[in-house]
């Protein structure tokens, strides 16, 4: 649907308009306020440069779009009595939104200090990217608001996230045109597919096409508008053009599209939960096309700004020192007439807020904006239900991802009626045997389904989409607004969504300062299909760098957690889906791993973050040991488990401790991480001049890092993953990273005082065996008998 501007029938009366074009010209006012005041926010004299900020930092060209938006969301959520959320997608209007929000008053209910007066008025401009203020973009401190904006790309799939399990909520979205160019907002067109009219919330996209970037054209923007049309179909829309340069022209067109937006929702809503229809509804999107900066200056320095890209930041640059761009800033500021709009004591006057939606309806009061407000405690099952029985260590096998599978498939029972829970992936629940979980619930799917389909429901709570960004988008807007989930990702694959985490570990890090926010459930990720399995896909599925990634972030907000067995993992799984605030990063197998210690000695073992192993080791108690194996991960800690073991048979005095850690955080200084051991505890622990070999999952690299200041570091050697990789056997892939057992033997032999004499023949047979592990696999195409068969006997 077009609306023609020139010609559309008014759909408001003059009242309306009226007051609708006030709202718009306040919130405006306060957006270049923001930009450039420091002082006479309401121009009771004439503007001085002293009144002007020393450095104009904000973003205006998409400011008087998101207004505009802002404006006509309050009229229908007012009129209509709607439960609305808006995901601001172009972060640089971070100007708008805290208008709109300190004209609602949310903002002053969140920050009494910056009233809803002049006074008020003045410390919102002033702080807005000032030293000790807030950011220029949609950031946590936003009351309202869910998505910081910052980075594009992600708008979208926070939005359909958080309409899942929300049936009467409505989530608009704004979408920026520079936005609509990233793939993975590209990717979260698809969401709709995935969206079940009956359970769920309705997203309403509105894609702001203003025509420029931060210096060129925004490629949607200049598409013909029934080319723009036919995308918007493609990916299974109606668009509803709104077009136009004229205000009271655009206020009739777009409050039209909002009505006829919001009654095909109501409709197509009504034929799901009433009528039982079923066919994947064909949702609204509206498109506004408006210029750049609209409403501010037209030409400066005799250059045309706005409509152009030179409006997207600061269209008049040099008020301090040009007093002739000090004049047109005052003139800017006075064509909105703030006379009209505020009273003597800077109050917003009632036409302003004539629009305005009351208590918890308005945008910036909304409790989904503040999800741990509405979280509710995950019912988790008793963990002995699933523990796999350790009669002795390592006699038994189990896959600890399809164990895990068996709690997560009563978590999905448990939740089916408060529907608070969900799991998501790039297409690979079964394939890390996840798949327990269909029998709770099905993977969420609106689109055609074929006889051969298996586990596809219309209602179900199984997210999978082979797009990780989309993935993550869904998840973070999901726990946003008060639920909980899971995130099953390949191990290689979970760098997609390097940058997204990044932003959420800045968002949990900044919310934690912000009283008013109350914690919201964990970002949990679960990575399995690891390096050390991936032999048979090859060097592309071989990547173990994402904890790396994690580790670098806000320690106060990141957890990693290595479980080596079926246990070890239900304890972590339990402690991060119970958890608040944090990203926990679990890495798990999913292929047949041994089974080592009991669940009531994995819920201690997790909880002290590292422990001794003693059964595995050869201490008696009556001397310090002669050198540390030390592993994290599940196959690491099986070599050193089979190191330990040849070291038993070939060297029976040595005293060998075997060290595993769960928690890898530990290993770092208390001062530096909340879960970091002290001084006392490491060298207890590891020694403070005894060898080290630490047989690591990832990167060596990050272990030294993490170590570096202990005093026993020059002791410290560390194998792990060199970036070495092929499709070959299982073992071959630790041979060729030298994380094998022998390499493990020889390890302690050239560091052990006095070994490299007299264990010699030892270390030749250690030697010979990886020689002969070299010529087996490539005559038999499997590992060698004494490896694939190997068990633990002590």
């Amino acid at each position: 649907m077009s609306v023609d501007t020139q010609q559309a029938p008014p759909r408001l009366d003059t009242d309306e308009l009226r007051t609708l074009d006030a709202h718009w010209r306040a919130a405006n006012y306060l957006a270049v306020g923001q930009i450039y005041l420091m002082a006479n926010p309401l121009l009771t004299e004439p503007l001085r440069p002293e009144h002007v900020k020393p450095r104009l930092l904000g973003h205006w060209g998409t400011s008087p779009g998101l207004n505009l938006v802002y404006t006509h969301l309050n009229r229908v959520i007012k009129a209509r009595d709607l439960n609305a959320l808006c995901v601001w997608g172009p972060g640089h209007g971070g100007p708008a939104v805290l208008a709109n929000s300190w004209l609602e008053g949310s903002y002053s209910e969140t920050y009494p200090d910056v009233t809803r007066d002049a006074a008020g008025m003045a410390r919102l401009f002033k702080q807005f990217s000032f030293p000790g203020g807030v950011p220029s973009h949609v950031a946590p401190e936003t009351p309202g608001s869910i998505h910081e904006g910052g980075e594009l790309g992600y708008a979208l799939s926070h939005a359909y996230g958080a309409a899942l399990d929300n049936p009467d909520l409505l989530v608009a979205c704004v979408i920026g045109d520079g936005e609509a160019e990233t793939g993975p907002l590209a990717a979260s067109w698809h969401s709709n597919k995935f969206l079940d009219p009956v359970h769920d919330g309705a997203v309403l996209p509105i894609l702001h096409l203003n025509g420029y970037k931060i210096a060129n054209p925004a490629v949607l923007a200049r598409l013909p508008e029934p080319e723009l049309d036919e995308l918007l179909r493609g990916y299974g829309h109606d668009p509803i053009q709104v077009t136009g340069d004229d205000p009271d022209a655009v206020h009739h067109t777009l409050a039209e599209a909002f009505d006829t937006a919001l009654d095909r929702i109501a409709a197509l809503q009504r034929a799901a939960r009433e009528e039982g229809a079923t066919e994947r509804p064909r949702w609204p999107v509206i498109v506004l096309r408006t210029p750049k900066g609209w409403t501010g200056p037209a030409e400066v320095d005799g250059l045309p700004v706005a409509g152009t890209w030179r409006a997207h930041q600061v269209p008049l640059a040099a008020v301090r020192d040009n007093p002739e761009h000090l004049r047109e800033l005052e003139a800017w500021l006075r064509s909105y007439r703030p006379e009209e709009l505020f009273d003597a004591d800077g109050r917003p006057r009632p036409d302003v807020l004539a629009c305005v939606p009351d208590g918890t309806r308005r945008l910036g009061a909304t409790p989904h904006a503040n999800g741990g407000l509405l979280l509710r405690d995950l019912p988790l099952p008793d963990l002995d239900t699933y523990a796999v029985p350790v009669d002795k260590p390592g006699a038994t096998r189990h896959e600890p991802t399809r164990v895990l599978g068996d709690l997560l498939q009563d978590v999905m029972a448990a939740t089916a009626g408060r529907r608070d829970f969900r799991l998501v992936g790039p297409d690979e629940t079964a394939s890390n045997r996840l798949q327990a979980v269909y029998e709770a619930t099905g993977k969420a799917w609106q689109a055609r389904t074929l006889q051969v389909d298996e586990h596809l429901d219309r209602h179900g709570r199984v997210m999978e989409i082979l797009s990780e960004h989309t993935c993550q988008g869904w998840l973070e807007g999901y726990l946003l607004t008060g639920r909980h989930g899971l995130f099953s990702c390949y191990e290689a694959f979970a760098h997609i969504v390097d940058s997204m985490v990044n932003q959420h570990i800045k968002w949990l890090r900044v919310t934690r300062r912000l009283p008013w926010r109350a914690p919201i459930a964990s970002l949990n990720y679960l990575l399995t299909s690891h390096v050390w399995r991936q032999d048979h896909n090859g060097f592309s599925h071989q990547d173990p760098g994402f904890v790396d990634h994690i580790l670098n972030k806000s320690p106060e907000a990141v957890r990693v957690y290595f479980p080596p067995d079926a246990n070890t993992l239900l304890s972590v799984a339990d402690h991060a889906l119970r958890s608040r605030d944090y990203v926990n990063v679990v890495v798990a197998g999913k292929q047949p791993c041994f089974d080592w210690i009991t669940m009531d000695q994995a819920r201690v073992h997790c909880a002290r973050g590292a422990g001794v192993w003693e059964w595995a080791g050869t201490e008696d108690g009556t001397r310090e040991p002669d050198v540390v194996l030390a592993c994290a991960g599940d196959v690491p800690t099986q070599e050193v488990l089979a190191a330990a073991q040849l070291l038993r048979r070939h060297l029976p005095d040595l005293a060998v401790r075997v060290v595993n850690v769960v928690d890898i955080a530990r290993l770092m200084p208390a001062g530096e991480h909340p879960h970091g051991m002290s001084d006392f505890e490491y060298d207890g622990l590891f020694t403070t001049d005894k060898p080290v070999v630490f047989a690591y999952h990832g990167y060596p690299w990050l272990i030294h890092r993490l170590a570096y200041r202990r005093t026993g570091h020059r002791h410290l050697h560390v194998r792990g993953y060199k970036e070495i990789g092929t499709t070959t056997t299982p073992f071959d892939m630790v041979v060729r990273n030298d994380l094998d057992r022998y390499r493990l033997v020889m390890d302690v032999i050239d560091r052990v005082p006095g070994l490299a004499v007299r264990a010699a023949g030892v270390r030749q047979r250690m030697e010979d065996a990886r020689l002969r592990h070299h010529d087996w696999i490539r005559t038999h195409g499997t590992d060698l008998p004494e490896v694939a068969d190997w068990f633990w006997g002590g």
